[in-house]
C-alpha cells in the first residue's frame, strides 16, 4: 500500500475509535440528563464509528509496528448541548476535509479498498451530522429527540431512523446485517 493511504487510513481509524469512545460518554452524559432518545443515537452512532475503525483497521492488516495516528478529536465533555456541538463538529471536519481528501489520495494511488473503506465512511457521517443537528435542535428546546429505530450497517456502519431497507443503499448488505437501535 502506499504511504500517503496508508498513513490516512492509520488516521482515520484512531478518528473513528476515538468518535466510538467519545459518543459513548457523551451517550451516558445525555442519559443523566433525562435524554433517552439523544442517549440512545449516540450510541447508535456510536457503533457506526465502530463500524467504520474496524473497516480501515481491515486495511491495515499488512502493517507490523508502531504508527501515530494523527486525528482530529474533540475533548473538553459537558452537558448535552456542549456535546452535541462537539459531535456536529466532528462530524462536519470528516465531510468537509478529512474524507473527501482521503478518497481523492486513495483514488489518485490507485489504492480501491481504501478508497471503498472511506467512501463508506463519508456516506454514513453525512447522515451522522443531520442527526446530531436533529438532536441539537430538541436539546435547545429543552427537549429530547422524537427519535424512531436508529438503524446502523454492520458492514459498512451506514445509519438512519427508520425501518432496515432490503438491501443498504451504501453497501449493498442484506436486511439481517442491520442492527437496530430502539
Amino acid at each position: 500500500m502506499r504511504k500517503m493511504t496508508e498513513q490516512h487510513l492509520i488516521n482515520a481509524f484512531g478518528g473513528e475509535s476515538q468518535a466510538h469512545m467519545r459518543y459513548l460518554h457523551f451517550g451516558n452524559q445525555a442519559e443523566k440528563e433525562k435524554y433517552y432518545n439523544v442517549a440512545r443515537l449516540f450510541r447508535a452512532i456510536a457503533h457506526a464509528e465502530y463500524v467504520h475503525a474496524g473497516d480501515h483497521h481491515r486495511e491495515l492488516r499488512h502493517l507490523d509496528g508502531g504508527f501515530v495516528a494523527n486525528s482530529m478529536a474533540a475533548f473538553g465533555p459537558g452537558d448535552s448541548l456542549k456535546n452535541l456541538k462537539l459531535a456536529i463538529d466532528g462530524e462536519t471536519y470528516e465531510i468537509e476535509e478529512m474524507y473527501p481528501a482521503y478518497i481523492e489520495v486513495a483514488k489518485f494511488q490507485g489504492e480501491k479498498r481504501a478508497q471503498r473503506s472511506f467512501e463508506w465512511s463519508y456516506a454514513s457521517e453525512k447522515m451522522h451530522k443531520q442527526l446530531f443537528e436533529r438532536a441539537l435542535d430538541s436539546v435547545n428546546s429543552g427537549k429530547d429527540i422524537d427519535l424512531g429505530p436508529v438503524q446502523v450497517c454492520e458492514v459498512c456502519g451506514y445509519t438512519f431512523e427508520g425501518e432496515a431497507p432490503d438491501r443498504c443503499p451504501i453497501c449493498g448488505a442484506p436486511i439481517n446485517k442491520f442492527t437496530a437501535f430502539k
